[in-house]
């Protein structure tokens, strides 16, 4: 396993089950979560490196989760995930504080190139 965890916040069962599959089958330490009022309780007690996170779910969305997860712990980097040509948000999140973003479908060369940059910020600090 490499040393990186990850979590995955995303309300879309079947996307984030697979992807987080397919993370693991890289030998990332990969854990989905499909509601977002699951993901601050889940970053305090699990402590990941990364989190992917989408922007778009019902109660809270990604930028509130991800003012949460920065008041938690800044070191945390959140690669934000969206669809629809939603960079207005997107570029928000990264003002926001996120690391990056990437359109859905998610490219998994593109995904963890960003992971691996993430995970050297956090180090770095």
């Amino acid at each position: 396993m490499t040393d990186i965890k990850v979590l995955l916040v995303d309300d879309e069962v079947e996307f984030a089950s697979a992807l987080s599959e397919r993370l693991r089958l890289r030998s990332y330490e990969a854990k989905a979560i499909y509601r977002a009022e699951d993901a601050i309780p889940f970053v305090k007690s699990d402590k990941p490196d990364v989190v992917l996170l989408d922007l778009k779910m019902p109660g809270m969305d990604g930028i509130e989760i991800l003012e949460a997860i920065k008041q938690f712990d800044p070191t945390i980097e959140v690669i934000i995930l969206t669809g629809h040509g939603d960079t207005e948000s997107a570029d928000k999140g990264i003002k926001t504080g996120a690391f990056d973003y990437i359109m859905k479908p998610v490219d998994i060369g593109e995904l963890i190139t960003k992971i691996e940059q993430a995970k050297k910020k956090k180090n770095s600090r």
